[in-house]
């Protein structure tokens, strides 16, 4: 048997069979199975052991995809039965030229260059024993790498928020280790992944993260700034006061100084609950009851956003029964007054209480504190409605009401009697000519409208405005039936 009697598959093989050549006239018999066969007294065996050829096996490490600068290696495994020692034979990118005959070939460090596709074959040392040529490995090698660094829920928050922060490289690669570094401070390994729960304002800064594997590391990440803001502490007001009585108008009002904050989103809790009434910085009560009444406090989360504010302290609403009717006296008692007489003006309850606070509003003065008034030698500041050609019209100065009769006089400051005979008017159109008085008789909504009076010589009265409201019985019974029913 030529070469051996141990072959692969697809080697070549001659059998010879020899006799003494003096001999001649012999046949020649093959057998293909281990049997015997007698023939002229000979025997003749014939053993042939085949086995499938070896394929050679490619790996790399630390990993397929390194790169730049990292130490790679190359290692060639043949599982040949039988053969010792093999000669190892590389190739690169399909060439037939052989660049190592080593079983391992490490590129120490490994550049771009050396990215392909790899491969290699095996021959017994000192036989004609031969493996299959391996598979193709690619290596690939890349520049430095430079992770992602994100922020999530968001990089700006209240503290007590929780935040996490990720540092991300090409989730192919195994065995990094990840260092962090906050305001480009010492540096901490830690995982991929870091969590912060219940930020402080402490914890606010610059982060950046790099990775490093087996000694080399990546570049750094852009920085991050993370920034944690106090949590605002909202304020409830209420109005018109936190002492009001039964059927006025209150407001709630919700107020957070939040840094960077544009819009929030109210919650309003009472008395201690966890259920949300409203939802609105204002929340008005029309009509307020006594089962209004109670303790009120308020919280804001960002529109759109996870910062939040702390909740605010507790405001207390007391409410109280029907306040008792409050009546502004005039003296005289109109709406017109001549120049340079004096006018007495009075604030005044059925109580009698002295708890209330007296305010004097004017259009041209505005708000001011004040007790009961006096006000002698009249002025365009003190009052709207004055005359100073010294013609008056003599209107009630308070709403009338449907039903009642109105009676209206043109006054002169320098007769005797004052009544003057002169033609009246309403909304600039004339309503009754030359006489002393006007009289409505049983006044309705279509009555109100500006009035006034002119004097064909003496001239003409400043102009007032007559409300007519509802009969006052048939209003109390809207009014209970819409608050209390």
């Amino acid at each position: 048997v030529e070469p051996q009697s141990l072959l692969f598959t697809g080697d070549s093989v001659t059998l010879r069979c020899e006799v003494d050549q003096s001999w001649d006239g012999l046949e020649f018999i093959w057998i293909t199975v281990r049997t015997v066969k007698t023939e002229h007294y000979f025997f003749i065996v014939i053993c042939c052991h085949c086995t499938e050829r070896p394929k050679a096996k490619v790996s790399i490490k630390p990993d397929q995809h390194v790169f730049r600068e990292e130490t790679v290696t190359l290692r060639c495994d043949i599982d040949g039965e039988a053969v010792t020692s093999w000669q190892y034979s590389w190739y690169k990118d399909g060439s037939v030229s052989v660049f190592s005959e080593l079983q391992e070939h490490t590129f120490s460090p490994v550049t771009e260059s050396d990215a392909g596709k790899y491969s290699c074959y095996g021959e017994k040392r000192g036989g004609p024993r031969t493996s299959n040529i391996s598979d193709a490995v690619t290596l690939t090698v890349s520049d430095f790498l430079k992770p992602t660094l994100t922020v999530e829920p968001q990089s700006s928050l209240s503290t007590g928020d929780s935040v996490t922060l990720r540092c991300e490289v090409d989730q192919s690669w195994d065995e990094w280790e990840f260092i962090w570094s906050k305001d480009s401070n010492t540096e901490s390994t830690e995982a991929a992944n870091k969590t912060i729960d219940s930020v402080k304002v402490s914890d606010g800064g610059e982060y950046r993260c790099r990775a490093r594997r087996s000694g080399l590391y990546t570049n750094y990440s852009e920085p991050v700034t993370v920034t944690i803001y106090e949590s605002p502490k909202p304020k409830v007001s209420i109005k018109p006061d936190q002492h009001v009585f039964r059927e006025e108008t209150v407001t709630l009002r919700c107020d957070i100084d939040g840094e960077a904050v544009t819009s929030w989103q109210y919650s309003w809790y009472k008395d201690g609950s966890v259920s949300v009434f409203s939802e609105l910085q204002e929340h008005t009560f029309w009509f307020v009851r006594m089962s209004d009444a109670g303790n009120y406090s308020c919280y804001g989360a960002e529109r759109g956003g996870s910062r939040t504010s702390n909740i605010s302290d507790a405001v207390t609403l007391t409410v109280s029964g029907v306040s008792p009717p409050v009546f502004l006296i005039v003296s005289p008692s109109r709406t017109q007054h001549f120049t340079s007489v004096s006018l007495s003006l009075s604030c005044k309850d059925q109580s009698n209480s002295d708890r209330w606070r007296v305010r004097r509003y004017t259009d041209r003065v505005g708000l001011f504190d004040c007790s009961s008034l006096a006000i002698y030698y009249l002025q365009s500041a003190h009052i709207s409605s004055f005359s100073v050609a010294g013609v008056i019209l003599e209107s009630p100065v308070h709403p009338v009401t449907e039903g009642d009769t109105l009676t209206l006089h043109c006054l002169y400051e320098h007769s005797t009697p004052p009544n003057l005979r002169a033609n009246f008017y309403k909304d600039g159109s004339i309503i009754q000519n030359q006489t002393t008085e006007m009289i409505i008789s049983t006044l309705s909504k279509s009555h109100e409208g500006f009035y006034y009076c002119k004097h064909p010589e003496r001239g003409e009265s400043p102009k007032s405005w007559i409300s007519v409201r509802g009969d006052a019985s048939i209003l109390k019974l809207l009014h209970n039936h819409c608050v209390f029913d």
